[in-house]
């Protein structure tokens, strides 16, 4: 059996999946964020509870938010009590077996280009646009980590300048300690930021929703400041991989009015001649995550390093 385990910032779901990889059984519960040794013990309970009702001892895969050094030490991430902690390895003693680690977003793009929409494409691009944004390359069903598994954090490239100047955005500080990173205008999070500017009101991406399908002017004017930036970045993207589909997930990419214009809001920042890649919404959609951890456990994606 296989487990994928994906660590949220409040939940934790676990599942299992069997030697086909389809789904056996999964359960959630609530993540420990600020004590390390209780999170350790959480996750080594839950999967002993998983060997038990499976009568063997399955391999283990996580995903998780933050940013996965090479060395397994993990920086970044919304659960507090991980940061500067290396997860797999700590919790490779005390399982006594081989666990795999890596980004949720790299697992989300994983889970699709073997499993899911991706499926058949040779270089798929995953992308998150969530609470975060982030995803992952994948060539040939192998996940593209990089020298520093840096690679899928397109979040924190720096937003166009020239997009910049033409809506002149206000420079927003990023968790990451920069300013101005794309994550923090296409991001959900973001999307409320975008739409409180330029309402002059405390809103939220869902008020925001309520208001363009009303056609209030300020909210389709966010919408279109908003499709600008992230048709520069999908279009930055575009340039520098050239995938033959983009998947994405998370809650905006459910948001049929951004689904629907993305691919000419990308257009628009290209040079002509550029043939677009498909832009696809994710099968599995939440569920990617938990089965590209329990991809990388399995070991079909050999650009991962495990933690003995």
């Amino acid at each position: 059996m296989y487990y994928g385990l994906d660590i949220g910032g409040t939940k934790i779901e676990l599942a299992i999946f069997d030697t086909q990889l389809a789904l056996q059984d999964k359960w959630r519960l609530s993540t420990p964020r600020q004590d390390y040794s209780a999170f350790m013990a959480t996750l080594a309970e839950q999967i002993e509870k998983a060997d038990q009702q499976c009568g063997e001892r399955g391999t283990v895969g996580i995903a998780l938010p933050g940013v996965v050094k090479a060395d397994g030490t993990v920086i970044s991430s919304n659960v507090p009590c991980l940061n500067q902690r290396r997860v797999a390895h700590d919790l490779a003693q005390l399982l006594n077996r081989t666990v795999a680690i890596g980004n949720d977003c790299r697992c989300f793009a994983l889970s699709e280009a073997v499993l899911g929409v991706g499926r058949g494409y040779s270089r798929v691009l995953g992308m998150i646009l969530g609470t975060g944004t982030g995803g992952g390359l994948c060539i040939d069903g192998k996940l593209y980590l990089g020298a520093n598994r840096l690679a899928g954090e397109f979040g924190h490239q720096g937003v166009s300048a020239n997009v910049a100047r033409r809506h002149q955005l206000p420079l927003y500080a990023c968790g990451c300690g920069l300013e101005g990173c794309a994550e923090t205008y296409v991001s959900g999070t973001g999307l409320g930021r975008l739409y409180q500017d330029i309402a002059g009101q405390t809103a939220d991406t869902f008020a925001w929703l309520s208001a363009l399908r009303g056609n209030d002017p300020l909210a389709i004017k966010t919408f279109d400041t908003y499709m600008d930036i992230l048709g520069s970045l999908m279009a930055s993207l575009v340039l520098a991989m050239d995938p033959d589909i983009i998947v994405l997930g998370g809650g905006l990419s459910e948001v049929e009015e951004i689904l629907a214009a993305l691919p000419q809001a990308t257009k628009a920042h290209l040079f002509d001649g550029v043939t677009l890649p498909q832009f696809k919404l994710a099968d599995f959609g939440s569920a990617s995550g938990v089965r590209g951890a329990a991809l990388l456990g399995h070991g079909l994606d050999a650009g991962i390093s495990y933690e003995a």
